[in-house]
């Protein structure tokens, strides 16, 4: 059975770090492209990040050169390292495939907020 578990968000202050660890049950990881996406309240999950099957990591503009997306098949696992982090960061992060048609059922995503 394919399963997502996220991991690792929490409070954080303006310029802090996080890794975020994505665990895939399944046997499903190292045929697929995966993505990190973000959700805030209210809104549809949106791509943070993707890292293709061969590792070729690809980001949005707002968090090039801040994050870094990895992955370690062997493990089963897809990290988001997350440095200089910002207030518009916060959300509730998830990972998936990257592909609409391979999609599975999302996991229940780690929140990071921010301390004022």
């Amino acid at each position: 059975q394919v399963q997502l578990v996220e991991s690792g968000g929490g409070l954080v202050q303006a310029g802090g770090s996080l890794t975020l660890s994505c665990t895939v049950s399944g046997n499903i990881l190292s045929a697929n492209d995966m993505a990190w996406f973000r959700q805030v309240h209210g809104k549809e999950r949106e791509l943070v990040a993707r890292i293709t099957k061969s590792g070729t990591p690809l980001y949005i503009d707002f968090v090039k050169c801040r994050f870094t997306v990895s992955r370690d098949n062997a493990k089963n696992v897809v990290r988001l390292q997350m440095n200089s982090l910002k207030p518009e960061d916060t959300g509730l992060y998830f990972c998936n495939t990257w592909l609409l048609s391979t999609r599975v059922p999302w996991g229940r995503g780690t929140l990071v907020t921010f301390s004022s």
